[in-house]
């Protein structure tokens, strides 16, 4: 089944695929254009509808963004560009503008072939299932076929995007880091030679860090190329050079940070939500002491945080379902692994600058480093197995598997954990074991992977 024939094309993260193919070619860009404007006049009652968009540096973000602007104008949109901007850049500026939607040219940690669409509505939320449909609707029926190359606008750097590019540079050093001064710390940011090589750099200088920025020179096919968070060896590098206090590594449309302590040691997103999680507490701004995190979270920070009388509630994984929970129940700190975190009160988009500056804001209040705030969360040791599947059986239809999980379970209690998960996007059983003992969790990871690969798994797993 080909991608047109699947009739799906919005992810829990929109649209991402190669630059210049279905569905990122000139002709269905254009549609995606026409298509959102004349949804959102119809949600507003006919008024012309307004919409911002924003790219990484992708050397095909131009090209995208000028065939969708040609697409939405066609049907009466306004249009602005902020340029090159973070995700959370645009979120933040479809809200305060406002705007009915904000688009983000961007496929995050992707190699730079690829590229992706991703629309926020108002709020800063994520666009809608029901409009996210109705697009697709309008691409497999070949609809605005109207809607020609001549529609596609230039994208030039103008002043309007310059001015929304200060506004939200603005809002982070104003709002977001107010009283803060950085006047103590030395810095480097990993800016992943994508849309934070010049934002991150100007707010931490203008607060008053010594910075080192490295990957901050853009050349449209360097993003995220050995750089940045799925990258971070560099930056530990420099940090120990250059005895820096701090490293903060983001990812090419920068809504996720990673960070390495004065050290050179790894820090996650679970590690930041742990400190996160005990200043916001000591402050009386955790609220229902709860915090927001997936299934892959480590089981230490469950465990270290209930020391703390802070529940953990976990999401399926991807920042869309942590966002509904933070939302559900009220709670005020969520987030991944990956260094996506989400503080509902300021932002319903994760933001990697913002990440990074409630962080130093501890270390600053606390007049302590990383490494001393991290104290107290011990990562337990965690296995994953990948197993070659020729069929996804649901777990539960398999009495072997069940039987063995059980077995499993049983032997680690309340100081372990299993996860069984199949991939969604390859033919593959996922085995995911979480205790306090390495060879323990290493030897029933294994056994438990054997007998699914016996079951369902293919000859060469």
């Amino acid at each position: 089944m080909n991608q047109k024939q699947s009739r799906r094309l919005f992810g829990t993260d929109g649209i991402r695929a190669r630059a210049g193919d279905f569905p990122l070619d000139p002709a269905t860009v254009q549609t995606i254009g026409a298509s959102l404007a004349e949804h959102l006049a119809e949600q507003s009652e006919g008024r012309a509808p307004r919409i911002v968009i924003g790219r990484d540096t992708r050397e095909s973000g131009p090209a995208i963004e000028a065939a969708l602007r040609g697409g939405a104008r066609s049907r009466g949109a306004i249009v602005e560009s902020a340029g090159v901007i973070t995700t959370p850049g645009v979120a933040f500026l479809a809200k305060s503008i406002p705007t009915d939607a904000g688009v983000v040219i961007s496929a995050s940690h992707n190699p730079y072939e690829d590229n992706g669409i991703k629309i926020f509505d108002p709020s800063g939320r994520k666009l809608d299932d029901a409009t996210e449909r109705k697009i697709e609707a309008d691409i497999f029926a070949e609809r605005f076929k109207d809607v020609s190359q001549n529609s596609v606008d230039e994208v030039s750097a103008d002043a309007v995007g310059i001015g929304l590019r200060e506004k939200y540079v603005a809002y982070l050093k104003h709002e977001v880091a107010r009283d803060l001064s950085l006047r103590d710390l030395n810095i480097v940011l990993d800016c992943a030679n994508g849309a934070a090589s010049e934002l991150a750099p100007e707010v931490f200088n203008d607060l008053g860090a010594r910075v080192t920025a490295i990957n901050h020179q853009p050349d449209g096919r360097n993003i995220n190329l050995n750089a940045g968070s799925l990258h971070i060896e560099g930056l530990q590098h420099r940090v120990q050079e250059s005895g820096a206090d701090l490293g903060v590594a983001f990812d090419g449309d920068a809504d996720r940070a990673l960070f390495v302590d004065a050290t050179g040691a790894f820090v996650d997103g679970d590690a930041t939500m742990w400190v996160l999680a005990n200043f916001m507490k000591s402050r009386g701004e955790l609220d229902g002491d709860i915090v927001v995190a997936t299934v892959m979270t480590n089981l230490g920070l469950e465990v270290a945080l209930r020391e703390r009388g802070i529940s953990l509630a976990r999401t399926d994984v991807g920042d869309k379902y942590v966002l509904d929970e933070l939302l559900r129940s009220r709670a005020a700190l969520g987030g991944e692994q990956s260094g996506h975190i989400i503080f509902p009160q300021v932002s319903l988009a994760g933001d990697g600058i913002v990440t990074a500056l409630s962080l130093v804001r501890v270390m600053c209040a606390e007049r302590k480093s990383l490494a001393e705030l991290i104290r107290g969360f011990n990562r337990f040791p965690q296995v994953l197995i990948n197993v070659k599947v020729r069929e996804k059986t649901p777990f539960h239809d398999l009495p072997a598997v069940q039987a063995k999980a059980r077995e499993v379970e049983a032997s680690m209690g309340e100081r372990g954990r299993l996860l069984l998960r199949y991939s969604g996007t390859e033919s593959l059983a996922r085995v995911m074991v979480e205790g306090e003992q390495a060879a323990h969790v290493n030897a029933i990871a294994n056994e438990l992977a054997k007998v699914i690969k016996s079951e369902i798994g293919v000859a060469d797993s």
